[in-house]
């Protein structure tokens, strides 16, 4: 079967569904007209639908008419607080909210795999699970969690997971794959530190958290310039600094919110001893104290399976008119990371930077554009691994 042909019979289709969800997005946990639209869509297809699996989540279970394999495919839903600023005719309504990640290009392109899948049942082998999460964004809990824990990779067991991400930093019509770890860790911390308030002018007084923060932030860096080794990938940011209230008003306190980002469990014990103690440290230095904490269920590292990569990579270079490249890990972080420890699978990338389109901003911007020529061929890879992937003949 050509399942690009196919895809591309629907693609007027694909993207209108793309255009719906881009103005309808909701946060994280939020997605009720979402899953609506998406439940709605695959009962319409003739799959089988569970609704409010792990909070907002949708599954379709489709049987195929031969024996083999259970194949899921996932998608996430939900947007981002962002107010959307990119020049389309199909701009969110919904003000302060965005698809800003291309979470609504995952869904249209998991419905155009499900539409094709339903058509061709019957030489369909096994059972494809379409996994409609929320929540993904969130960062710590997620939503891949919560449905894992409803059941969703059991009864039937899931033989192979996959998921697919639009990619802005790719050229479009090309997928990017890497075997082993590919996407980060992200654990999230808060350092509070506690000083001693006073009077602007007499700072010899007080115990200033502000000035222990800058001292804080700078020390953090040497985290990983010179307590990790230099050839595990590993980052540290301290993305918001509060504290204070008046500018002659030296406060009692200040805290730093911050992320690490690291490939592996060992790095990443390490790295969170090492905030821990070097925040106290620098605390301790000028009088003060701090407390730490870390975001207790931050997503694993995202560690596809190497043969499971290996084959898919086959799979893809039979698509006419797509590439296949390897891809350098990335320390973004993907709660998809829970499904590939339950079942073998990768997480894989479509490019969709096109210049010519006004396609160049990144992933998480207000002006964060899709090529909506790519979806078909998003929605066509995912077809068509269920398909190859469930036939007990095919890949292992």
């Amino acid at each position: 079967m050509d399942f690009l042909q196919e895809a591309k019979l629907i693609e007027p289709e694909i993207i209108e569904n793309r255009r719906t969800l881009h103005q309808m997005p909701e946060l994280a946990y939020q997605e009720k007209a979402t899953a609506k639209y998406v439940a709605e869509k695959l009962e319409s297809f003739g799959v089988q639908v569970t609704r409010g699996v792990g909070g907002t989540g949708v599954v379709g279970t489709l049987k195929g008419g031969k024996k083999g394999r259970v194949v899921a495919l996932r998608a996430d839903m939900d947007g981002l607080p962002v107010e959307e600023l990119a020049d389309v005719p199909f701009r969110s309504k919904v003000k302060g909210v965005m698809h800003a990640c291309g979470h609504d290009t995952h869904v249209a392109m998991l419905l155009g795999a499900a539409r094709i899948l339903s058509a061709h049942r019957s030489e369909l082998h096994g059972t494809v699970k379409f996994l409609f999460q929320p929540a993904e964004e969130h960062g710590g809990r997620g939503g891949a969690l919560p449905m894992i824990e409803a059941g969703v990779m059991r009864d039937p067991e899931v033989d192979y997971v996959f998921g697919l991400h639009i990619d802005s930093n790719r050229k479009s019509w090309e997928f990017g794959v890497r075997e082993g770890p590919v996407m980060a860790a992200p654990d999230t911390f808060r350092v509070r530190i506690n000083g001693r308030g006073g009077h602007g002018s007499q700072p010899h007084q007080t115990i200033d958290p502000i000035y222990v923060a800058a001292h804080m932030i700078m020390a953090l860096q040497g985290v990983s310039s010179r307590m990790i080794n230099p050839v595990s990938p590993f980052v540290i940011s301290v993305g918001a600094v509060h504290g204070g209230t008046k500018e002659n008003i030296i406060p009692d306190f200040a805290t730093l919110d911050g992320t690490i980002r690291t490939l592996d469990e060992k790095t990443r014990s390490l790295a969170k001893l090492k905030v821990e103690k070097v925040a106290k440290g620098v605390a301790k230095t000028f009088g003060a104290t701090a407390d730490v904490e870390f975001e207790q269920d931050a997503y694993p590292v995202t560690v596809n399976d190497p043969k499971a990569t290996e084959e898919m990579v086959r799979v893809l270079k039979r698509i006419r008119g797509a590439k296949v490249r390897k891809m350098d890990a990335i320390l973004g972080g993907e709660d998809f990371s829970r499904f590939l420890q339950k079942a073998p699978g990768t997480f894989y990338f479509l490019g969709t930077d096109n210049p010519a389109k006004g396609c160049v901003y990144p992933n998480h911007s207000s002006r964060f554009k899709v090529d909506e020529d790519v979806l078909k061929l998003g929605a066509a890879s995912l077809a068509m691994l269920a398909f190859e992937f469930g036939d007990p003949k095919g890949p292992a």
